[in-house]
């Protein structure tokens, strides 16, 4: 069996409890540091996102397991900078690796943000809030962004969906360059 988004490894334990042999791929270093410090036994790890499958597996496998996108323990850690239900760094990066959220939007330009918004959080309003991100930089943290874009497109605390949503989202996968971004399902 393969996990392709291995996470907190919910998905991986409870296949391996069939008595089934787990390859499980994350890009996340926390999440391989914790499945590998709880020494599962049956449980390969392996740290790279899922684009590496293929090479990494000269075998048929029974199934297939993939929970795409942020996983709940990066958005529970506001240090990660992946959520706006707390404050925390503008990061976003599941891998510290490459630009962090708050270096793209510190640098690019409004047109690019908005492209960004619109292909990866089908943000209706892109160039409206691409305009009020670079009207408000520098931006450092979550709460500053999820500030901006709440105050571009208008926010009552009622409302069912935070207006930021789609924003963190889509920065979220630009960021991480998120391999199922570009996938035909």
């Amino acid at each position: 069996m393969v996990d392709a988004t291995f996470g907190a490894g919910g998905y991986t334990r409870a296949i391996l409890k069939t008595g089934a042999t787990v390859i499980a791929f994350d890009r996340d270093p926390d999440a391989i540091r914790e499945g590998r410090a709880a020494g599962i036994e049956g449980l390969t790890l392996v740290h790279s996102d899922f684009s590496a499958m293929e090479a990494a597996i000269d075998a048929p496998v029974d199934g297939l397991t993939m929970d795409i996108g942020v996983s709940s323990m990066q958005l529970d850690q506001a240090e990660r900078g992946f959520s706006f239900q707390s404050d925390g760094p503008l990061d976003m990066r599941m891998a510290q690796d490459g630009p962090s959220a708050a270096d793209f939007l510190n640098t690019a330009d409004e047109e690019a943000i908005a492209d960004v918004l619109y292909q990866y959080g089908d943000e209706p309003k892109s160039r409206r809030v691409a305009r009020a991100i670079v009207a408000a930089r520098p931006l450092t943290r979550t709460g500053e962004l999820a500030t901006v874009v709440r105050k571009a497109l208008g926010h009552r605390p009622h409302d069912k969906k935070d207006p930021a949503t789609r924003t963190f989202q889509a920065i979220r996968i630009h960021v991480n360059r998120d391999p199922a971004a570009g996938w035909r399902w």
